[in-house]
Order: structure tokens, then sequence, then C-alpha cells
């Protein structure tokens, strides 16, 4: 949506390519605000006392104008369709090009073992590798690249957008925290 989202980070270069190395690699650019240290992060109002600086998303304009700021708990995953609905409000030209341009939505699979990932989830890079070391065939959905996988995993969470989240055969699993994980190993058959 003549959009282009940039990462900022307190962290020093070879810091931030080892985060993107432990995810599988990052599709947007990387940027450090690391020396002078935080100056970035201070002028936005997200440097803390500490030094680190708070989880924060801004969406600025093409003026240069903040138009939007969500700050939020390190742990928590911002919800992409919340920042899409923003820059449709704030750009509602580029909205429409890009959805006259939209693929149309495709059938999600049924049957069988699916799980509702991300590329840069840990959690679902643990899971695809238990799935991989017990030969277990499944399918996996990433809900940031089919907008219609996220509508269904809210359905299936209740209203979040949890990852991972299992359907085995209608049995739905969210998350994978060690509750979770060993309900998914006793409906997989992987322990007694």
């Amino acid at each position: 949506m003549d959009a282009l989202v940039l990462g900022v980070s307190v962290d020093s270069v070879p810091s931030l390519k080892a985060w993107a190395k432990s995810l599988g690699g990052i599709h947007y650019p990387l940027l450090s605000d690391f020396y002078p240290h935080g100056e970035l992060a201070e002028k936005f109002g997200v440097l803390r006392k500490d030094g680190r600086s708070e989880r924060a998303l801004f969406i600025v304009d093409k003026q240069g104008v903040v138009r939007y700021v969500d700050i939020h708990d390190i742990d928590d995953q911002p919800d992409n369709d919340v920042l899409l609905a923003e820059l449709r409000r704030i750009d509602p030209v580029a909205a429409a090009r890009r959805a006259a341009l939209a693929p149309q939505p495709t059938e999600l699979p049924s049957g069988g073992v699916i799980v509702y990932c991300t590329s840069w989830c840990p959690a679902c890079r643990r899971v695809r590798r238990l799935f991989d070391e017990h030969g277990i065939d499944y399918t996996e959905i990433d809900i940031n690249k089919m907008p219609e996988a996220r509508d269904r995993l809210r359905e299936l969470t209740g209203g979040t957008l949890t990852t991972p989240t299992f359907d085995i055969n209608g049995q739905i699993i969210v998350d994978f925290k060690p509750e979770q994980r060993r309900r998914l190993e006793q409906v997989l058959g992987l322990t007694g």
C-alpha cells in the first residue's frame, strides 16, 4: 500500500544480523540505533532509562507526520490487520490500488495435520523440528501470506492470532506451551 517497513533497534548491527538469522531472515531493512545509543528511540519517546527501547510501531506519512503509534509489551505480537487498516485510512488511494491488484482468496486445506503459523515465530520453528523428527506429514499455513488464514485462525482461537495453532482432523490446539505440547503429542500418538 505504498508503504515501507523499517525495523529499528537500539542493538548493534552484529546483534541485528544474528537476530534476523535466528528468524530465518527478515524481508525488510533493519536499522541500528546503537550510536549514539538510542538517539532515535529517545526522539520518538520510547527509550527506557535502562537503555532499552519499548516495542513500538509508528506509521509516518509521506510528509513526515507521525499518524499512528502503538506501544506494547515486548512479548506481544502486533496485529497486522490493525496496521493495514490504519494504512488504508491514511492513504485510501494506495489502499484502493492494492485492493484492485490483490489475489483472489484461495481455499484453505482441511483434514490431516494443519499448522497455522508465521515465518518468524520461534514456537513454529520448534514445531517444524518436532514434526520433522517424527516424520509427521503436515500442512503449514503462513497467516501473513493468506488473509483468509488469519480469519480462519481467529475463528479457531476465539479471536486471537496465536501461533502456532493446530487443526488435527478438527481437534484444535492453540499454542505450543508445555501443556498444549503434551496434548499435541498425545493427539499425534507420540506419547502413551
